[in-house]
């Protein structure tokens, strides 16, 4: 399409008169001589740059084939007046639009077969056109939703992964972060969209994956690490606003599943965090605000310690709102405290509740709780021991001796603890061995304690005397 040029005449006048021409010859059962009036006035007129003329003439072209109920013809128009040369780009622009709005009324009366013509007919108008890429976002994002709603009433397992991908594909590829005439809100709104598909589209993979007894084909990996780079592209910032609350909402339950998909426990934590902060939720103490909270407790727990763990930990423990909840304050004060917790005890006071919930009725989170508790009570023995039997700490952890070494040898690795197993005398080490640089060391900040309370004490006793002479002086 060629450059836009400066108007050179004003149609008006000539648009006003032929227009209700045209409409009579329509009327009068001469659709194409009416048409034929109108495109050859366009030609001029669109030569012209003439816009507003140019875009009355081609919406008048459309409107008229469309109350014609003549569908092949009105594609064919929309088509053939978008790639006239020197085609001006509001008059495009105002065509789509005045097409869109007929989308719904043809799906629901002349079925799904017509409405795809149209829908095709406007996504090769607008492809490629940065003016038009909000219409075509919008013609796309139907289209996608068509796509996966054949895939939840497709009977065919294969069929509805097809559809479900299909669906994705379309509104992966619109790139709508970058679309400077798409609001803020719609914007955010698409790209949920987009991550609310790869994540279904990653499930079914995954699902598949784990069926398949020789592991063939793929898993949903690359539809995870897109889901984790649409994440990126939304600003929690604008989340904040009390009028995108829904979206908020709707974005971090995506991020939880991603979260979880991953085992990235803290992160999850994080989003019901931000999701407890919203009025609405956190106001709601019975329904929504109950059930987030007890997320948070299940899935700090489940994190694996660290200084930010630790630090949410604490900060969750003195929450006024938790000790309302007598059985997740106790657990989370199970972890907060320096003391032993022996599995069988956890089982016994807490295995009910927890399996209760929906995040331990998973196995492996299940699973992962028990590494957590046995992760606490050995950091728990290393503050108290410096040295330790293995079959003492084997007793104390619960485990088998392999499965202590096992867990000593990953918290080493982890950095959370400093260990070292002589396997040939059965003693485990929490202390390393001291260099004569570290010895050196602490005698010499001892030293410098030392003689810092003898200076201390020297000028006391100073002062006590120099008071205790004044003292004399006086009563003499």
């Amino acid at each position: 399409m060629s450059a836009e040029k400066k108007q050179e005449k004003d149609f008006t006048s000539e648009v006003d008169a032929i227009l209700p021409e045209a409409e009579n010859l329509v009327k009068a059962g001469q659709l194409q001589a009416g048409l034929d009036k109108l495109f050859a006035l366009e030609k001029q007129t669109r030569n012209a740059a003439d816009v507003k003329s140019t875009t009355r003439l081609v919406t008048a072209i459309a409107q008229h084939t469309w109350d014609a109920k003549d569908l092949a013809l009105l594609n064919s128009s929309i088509s053939l007046l978008s790639k006239k040369h020197g085609q001006l780009k509001a008059t495009v622009q105002a065509l789509v639009e005045l097409a869109m709005t007929w989308l719904d009324e043809i799906k629901e009366t002349y079925g799904v077969e017509k409405w795809l013509e149209l829908v095709e007919t406007l996504r090769t108008v607008t492809e490629g056109k940065i003016y038009l890429e909000t219409p075509r976002a919008r013609v796309t994002s139907a289209l996608s939703k068509y796509h996966e709603g054949l895939a939840s009433s497709s009977k065919d397992p294969d069929a509805a992964k097809a559809s479900i991908e299909t669906a994705s594909e379309l509104l992966s590829d619109l790139q709508v972060e970058t679309y400077s005439s798409m609001d803020r809100r719609e914007k955010t709104e698409f790209i949920l969209e987009q991550m609310r598909l790869l994540i279904a589209v990653a499930q079914r993979k995954d699902s598949d994956y784990e069926k398949s007894g020789s592991k063939t084909g793929s898993n949903g990996e690359a539809e995870w690490i897109r889901v984790r780079v649409g994440g990126r592209k939304v600003n929690e910032g604008f989340l904040t606003d009390e009028k995108n609350e829904d979206i908020k909402l709707k974005y971090y339950d995506l991020m939880i599943q991603h979260a979880l998909h991953e085992s990235a426990y803290l992160d999850a934590t994080k989003y019901y965090y931000k999701i407890w902060e919203t009025p609405s939720v956190k106001e709601d103490k019975k329904g929504k605000g109950m059930v987030t909270l007890e997320h948070i407790v299940c899935y700090i727990i489940l994190a694996p310690h660290t200084n930010e763990q630790s630090d949410m930990l604490h900060h969750l423990h003195i929450d006024a709102e938790l000790s309302k909840h007598p059985q997740h304050y106790e657990l989370i004060k199970s972890f907060v405290k320096r003391e032993l917790m022996r599995w069988p005890g956890v089982v016994e006071l807490y295995g009910e509740f927890l399996k209760s919930t929906p995040v331990f009725k998973v196995k492996k989170h299940w699973d992962d709780l028990h590494s957590r508790v046995t992760e606490h009570n050995v950091r728990v023995i290393s503050q108290y021991y410096s040295r330790i039997t293995l079959p003492r700490i084997t007793t104390l952890l619960d485990l088998s001796p392999e499965e202590t070494e096992k867990t000593l040898s990953r918290l080493v690795v982890s950095g959370s603890i400093w260990a070292r197993i002589d396997r040939l005398s059965g003693i485990v080490n929490f202390k390393p061995k001291r260099t004569a640089d570290d010895i050196m060391n602490d005698w010499s900040s001892d030293m410098q304690k030392l003689l810092g309370l003898a200076e201390k004490t020297w000028m006391g006793m100073n002062a006590a005397q120099a008071a205790h002479s004044r003292a004399l002086a006086t009563a003499s």
